[in-house]
Formats: structure tokens, C-alpha cells, sequence
């Protein structure tokens, strides 16, 4: 049994869409700054995609064919990942988020950060008093 056409015509739109999104517009390509920091760019991606046909009944041909697919892809900046010299992460959000769970996610790197740095300074206090 031969093979439907709308399945070629789905199958070239599906390795477009392929072609255009991929893990690297999702997490983009590092840029590394002149002090040695890294930034690494995060992008929301939305794609759609549809496809259709019918066959065409008549009498002079059997395989009469006609359909049509589309897809339309929406690539958003959504973060920067900075990452710099000793190690401190950070993640800057573009757009402001309503929702108060993801705000507290976003400020976890730099709040770990702090209770580090506070955790490093209280021994090293502790050791100066006694002296």
C-alpha cells in the first residue's frame, strides 16, 4: 500500500520546525565579557503546527490529492544566566513576574549566596574573639 501524501506533507513541516528550534535557541550560545564573566541567554519558544487534505473524488482520476500544513514559531528572551569569576550564578529575569513562588525561585541563587558568605564570616569571628 503506497504511502498518504499528507504524511509526506506533515513530515516536511515537522523537519522545518525541527531545523528552526532546537536546544540551542532554547539555551543560547555563552558570550564571555571582557572581566571574565559569562552570560548565557534563555529563551521561551511556542511553536504550532497543522496540517490537512482530502481526497478529491472524480471520475477520470483515483488519487486526487489536495491539502495544505502550516506552523508558526514565537521565540521570547526570558533570562540571562550570568555567571561570574569566583563563581557566583546569577539569573536575571526580563519580565516581571506576578506570581510570588517564581519571584522567590528567581532570588534563591543570591539568597544562598548571602547565608554562604554569612556562614564564612561567623567562624572566622568566633576564632578572633577566643583570641
Amino acid at each position: 500500500m503506497a504511502e498518504h501524501p499528507i504524511k509526506s506533507l506533515m513530515d516536511v513541516t515537522m523537519e522545518k520546525i525541527r531545523q528552526m528550534v532546537d536546544s540551542n535557541t532554547i539555551i543560547g550560545n555563552p558570550m564571555n565579557l571582557a572581566d571574565g564573566t559569562t552570560v548565557i541567554p534563555v529563551s521561551k519558544v511556542t511553536f504550532g503546527f497543522a496540517s490537512g487534505g482530502s481526497d478529491l473524488p472524480t471520475k477520470n482520476a483515483k488519487d486526487l490529492f489536495g491539502g495544505g500544513s502550516g506552523a508558526g514559531v514565537t521565540i521570547s528572551p526570558v533570562a540571562f544566566l550570568v555567571v561570574q569569576p569566583g563563581g557566583n550564578v546569577r539569573l536575571m529575569q526580563l519580565t516581571d513576574t506576578s506570581n510570588n513562588i517564581d519571584r522567590a525561585l528567581s532570588l534563591m541563587p543570591e539568597m544562598m549566596d548571602k547565608i554562604t558568605t554569612l556562614l564564612k564570616k561567623e567562624p572566622k569571628e568566633q576564632e578572633e574573639n577566643k583570641e
